[in-house]
């Protein structure tokens, strides 16, 4: 940075006086009665440059125009250190420093940029015109220019500025990118592209010039013309980042997507591609699934690719896995969570989604298994201990499950968590309970001592549940539908099962609980216009609600109609012979 010569010469007087002082205390400073701030000038500069303190070299200048209040290269200084936090204040300062030396382009310059900064158009536009005409052979005042008249409004005046720098200096390639915008923005794409042409001759082998012309052919719809420049952009650097991604946003923008997903190919085979790009890419693509089943075999092979590339990447091989899966490959999947697994150190997320796929194909064996690995290599993770209990219910040894269901309370973290565990428990309980009725709890009949403290344990976990979790949907809706089976605490059912359907929407299994509950308290027309809605929206043609439907139609005295739902619910595999006694218990009536 440029300095007057008279300060430059006593800076180095004053650095040069440092070093040969003695080792005894340091004097005062001498200076001549003019030279006060040159001083603190000097010490500020040092401060900032050797010293990196901001603050210490910001006390130094104000103590320099404390001495004179005239010296304009403290003025300067401020300015630097206050444009970024500050724009107000630099801008200030530089116009005191450039006032004060006006001949200074230094000075001059600075003030112009602080008024950008703080978004001073107006007198920055002055300011920088003055400036061209004091330094007309410094072509980023035109630049600055040319983008102040366009923030005014004047783009042709923006062109006129830049046309001016190039009959001056020539073609710059930053000012042509910038005139050939301003063309396309004023709608001359013609001399866009002349300009683009131009820069492509002047510069034959630089691909981002041809890039930049390919472009424009194609905004021209000259397609061919388009795709030429950017083949021959490709020959200069077949590896540019920049030149594959402009092809791939070409073929895209023609909906052509054969092409496109084969440039972005060759793109996922670059390093200069950061990974991250690459995924965030990929789940674009997948995010529409018409366009993942068309272009299948393309997309598997980027996941290929990636899988390939990046084998012991974590986020890859969620990728790959998840690809497989949507591909309808779950064994596959499985096999390469199984393979990692036996990464070192162990990855949990890997021995849960095998718990999760095995548990979804019923492998109990294989679940526990890799539930015992999981709670040998993470003894204080609840979700094994929740997976194990998972296991052992499946397996109909509840009470073991109940057990491990609390041995996961002592590593829940959190209150949901806890929620959710007593929500286990409960569950756990009411089979239990349905498991010591005289006809297995399929029906809401007879009851034993066992039966009845199997249900106080349940009542009592979903108790606990909704103290941690009071709004959990599962929890309410499986403990209103306990107590409608049961016939106890109708209205206390009748509050959880209401609150459930407001938390949710249009759930048919929740609805299919609050139907029941009503239809339990006797009001079977409003139970009736629920189970309509439920059945409606059940795909699944659940046994369970065609049955619920078909006996509160039956209450109605609709007795063919229930006959049919019934039917409907064995044809599903609902227990005959609870049909049968339901339609003998008509014939008994008749």
């Amino acid at each position: 940075m440029k300095r007057a010569a008279a300060i430059s010469f006593l800076c180095v007087a004053l650095f040069s006086s440092a070093f040969v002082v003695g080792r005894g205390t340091s004097p005062m400073p001498a200076w001549a009665d003019s030279l006060p701030e040159v001083y603190y000038y000097t010490e500020g500069i040092k401060a900032n440059v050797i010293a990196r303190d901001s603050v210490r070299a910001h006390e130094c200048f104000a103590r320099a125009l404390q001495c004179d209040s005239a010296f304009a290269p403290a003025y300067y200084e401020l300015a630097v250190s206050e444009l970024g936090s500050r724009p107000d204040r630099a801008a200030e300062h530089a116009r005191r420093a450039h006032e004060l030396d006006t001949a200074n382009l230094w000075f001059r310059s600075l003030y112009g940029q602080s008024l950008l900064y703080a978004g001073q158009y107006e007198r920055a536009l002055d300011v920088f015109r003055g400036l061209q005409r004091r330094d007309p052979a410094n072509p980023d005042n035109y630049r600055v220019l040319a983008l102040l008249y366009e923030m005014g409004g004047q783009p042709f005046s923006a062109i006129a500025m830049l046309d001016s720098a190039e009959r001056r200096f020539g073609r710059i390639p930053m000012l042509g990118t910038m005139k050939r915008r301003l063309l396309v923005a004023t709608r001359q794409t013609d001399k866009a592209i002349a300009e683009a042409r131009a820069m492509v001759e002047t510069v034959p082998y630089d691909a981002e010039h041809r890039v930049a012309l390919a472009g424009l052919y194609a905004l021209a719809g000259q397609d061919s013309l388009a795709l030429s420049q950017y083949i021959q952009a490709l020959e200069i650097d077949s590896t540019a980042l920049p030149t594959l991604g402009a092809l791939a946003d070409f073929h895209n923008d023609r909906r052509d997507f054969r092409s496109m997903l084969a440039v972005t190919k060759r793109m996922f085979a670059l390093d200069a591609m950061p990974l991250e790009r690459k995924i965030a890419r990929f789940e674009q693509f997948t995010s529409d699934m018409r366009f993942y089943r068309e272009y299948y075999f393309q997309l598997n092979d980027l996941a290929s690719m990636l899988a390939i590339r990046y084998p012991r990447d974590k986020r890859v091989v969620e990728l790959y896995a998840g690809h497989l899966i949507a591909s309808g490959e779950l064994e596959r999947a499985l096999e390469l969570y199984k393979l990692h697994t036996e990464d070192l150190p162990p990855d949990e997320d890997y021995f849960r989604s095998v718990i999760d796929i095995e548990t979804y194909l019923q492998r109990p064996d294989s679940v526990d298994r890799y539930v015992d690995r999981g709670l040998a290599l993470f003894p204080g993770r609840p979700v094994f201990h929740i997976a194990k209990g998972n296991v052992l219910s499946y397996s109909n040894d509840y009470l073991p499950a109940i057990k491990a269901y609390k041995e996961s309370l002592r590593y829940a973290d959190s209150d949901s968590l806890r929620g959710v565990i007593w929500g286990l428990i409960g569950d756990a309980w009411h089979r239990v309970a349905e498991s010591t009725a005289p006809d297995g709890g399929q029906e809401a009949s007879g009851d034993t001592p066992a039966r009845r403290r199997a249900l106080k344990a349940c009542y009592a976990a979903y108790d606990r549940s909704l103290k941690y979790a009071p709004d959990s949907p599962l929890v309410l809706n499986n403990y209103a539908y306990f107590l409608a089976v049961e016939g106890r605490e109708l209205e206390k059912a009748l509050a959880m099962s209401s609150r459930v359907v407001a938390l949710t929407d249009n759930n048919p299994t929740y609805l299919d609980t609050h139907a029941w509950v009503l239809f339990r308290l006797g009001r079977a027309e409003e139970a009736k216009r629920i189970m309509q809605q439920a059945i409606a929206l059940d795909s699944r043609n659940s046994p369970e609600l065609l049955v619920h439907y078909g006996d509160i139609l039956d209450a109605l005295g609709e007795r063919f109609v229930a006959e049919t739902y019934w039917r409907k619910a064995l044809e599903k595999g609902y227990r005959a012979e609870a049909i049968l006694r339901r339609m003998e218990s008509g014939k008994t009536k008749q």
